[in-house]
Order: C-alpha cells, then structure tokens, then sequence
C-alpha cells in the first residue's frame, strides 16, 4: 500500500520521495523547488515540512494538500516559468510518461539557476532483473504487457529509458549527473546476481570491440562502471540527481 503525507498519495515506489528528499537535503543553497509532476502533492507537503520553497505543477491540479503555489503546466511544452526560478526540480517518476523528454530536460536546464539540481527517477530497466525478463518476454519490469493503443493515456509508461539512455539525455542537454542512487533492492533482485560477471564482462568487451575513439572509451568506461553498479544492476527505480551546466551543450 502506498503512503499517504497529510492526506495526498505518494505516487511513486517505496521510498522514492524519501530518496529524493535526501539528495536534496545534501545541497545547503537549495531552497526554491520545482515538483514536476507533483499529483496529489505528498512530496510538496514533504518539502515544506523541510523549510522549502516548495512549488507544484502538473498538467491539472489535483492536490489534496493547501497553501502551496500550484502552477499548471505540460511536460511536453515550454514551462510556464520564468529563466533560472528554481534552485531544484524534482521529476518523480514523471519522465517515462512524456511524448518529448529533450524538449523537458532543455526547459529544466532553462528555469534553473546556475549549478541548480534536476532529481530524476524513473523505473530501472536496466537492473539485471527487468533485462532478464525482457529476453524472455521483450517486455521490461514496470512495462510487462503491451500498452492499450486504443486508449492512450497520461499513466502509460511510454518511454522507458536505460540508464545509458538517461545519461545521453542529461549529458547533452547541459547536465552532469552527480549521484546515482535508487530506492531500494528488493530481495528478488539478488537471484540475479550470478548474472552479474556475464554482463559486466560482455558489456566490457562490446564497448572496447566496437569504440576507437579515446575520449569516448574514457566515456564508455565512466558508462560501463555506472550500469553495473549496485543500484542500477539490482535498484528497482533509478534515482539521478543531476548538476546544471552553463551551457546547454
């Protein structure tokens, strides 16, 4: 069952808000965020018991919680915010639902400050466990059946995204990640670990096989050590936080 803070639902895995909130709290110049997709709004209440200037948006407002500016916006489209607004935005569990995530990676690095934050999280379908069912299935974990094309939705996840995928968004579109982490690892997950050798190693020799190019094997390398560390070969969700650049490229 879901947590609920004052009353709105926690949308997201088991201890993904309190995840998030953590990495915030490493950052002491953060103080405006940005909660975007915020729903029913448990992680603003969250981030106003932190001392926050805490401020919602989503496509409507159906927040079950007063007295926080609420701001409705499309994730698809130019924000409604003026440059350099937040010190923080937190995307929880948000970025795998839109039709255009460069267009809102560009928008986040837009309404930041200078060396503000964007804390991403998404499911992890690069843990061992969502790779071995997609062999067997060609479906992911958190996407295990095929999605009902005659009723297209904002709930569907249409844009799963590996970690290597979540890295070229951020990377070339004016962020560093900072910290990969994850919500938890479920006991389940550690059956896979016998798979771990077996990928560390094929990865390896693929990345070397294929790339000649110095500069990118350093990055293939920073890649290769990233996808096999622990939270992203066994964490459930993936959890980014990522550092503004100066430029967007």
């Amino acid at each position: 069952m879901r947590a609920t803070v004052h009353g709105a639902m926690e949308d997201a895995a088991t201890n993904t808000h309190g995840a998030v909130a953590d990495l915030l709290g490493r950052d002491s110049g953060v103080r405006r965020v940005l909660d975007i997709p915020c729903g029913e709004g448990a992680f603003l209440a969250r981030l106003v018991a932190g001392g926050y200037l805490a401020h919602g948006a989503d496509i409507q407002s159906i927040l079950k919680i007063s007295d926080v500016p609420f701001t409705s916006a499309d994730m698809n489209r130019p924000l409604p915010f003026a440059d350099g607004s937040f010190d923080a935005v937190a995307c929880i569990e948000g970025i795998e639902h839109i039709e255009r995530p460069f267009d809102f990676v560009r928008e986040c690095h837009r309404i930041l400050r200078p060396d503000g934050v964007l804390l991403v999280t998404t499911p992890n379908i690069s843990a061992l466990r969502s790779r071995w069912r997609w062999l067997l299935t060609g479906f992911h974990n958190k996407g295990k059946t095929p999605l009902d094309e005659t009723d297209p939705n904002p709930r569907h996840h249409i844009g799963l995204r590996s970690f290597p995928d979540l890295r070229y968004l951020l990377h070339s579109n004016g962020f560093r990640i900072a910290v990969i982490t994850t919500n938890r690892v479920k006991a389940v997950s550690w059956l896979y670990l016998v798979l771990w050798p077996l990928a560390w190693l094929a990865t390896w020799w693929v990345f070397r096989r294929e790339v000649e190019d110095p500069a990118q094997r350093r990055r293939d390398a920073a890649v290769h050590r990233q996808l096999h560390s622990l939270p992203v070969a066994f964490g459930e969700i993936l959890i980014v936080k990522a550092t503004r650049s100066e430029n967007p490229r």
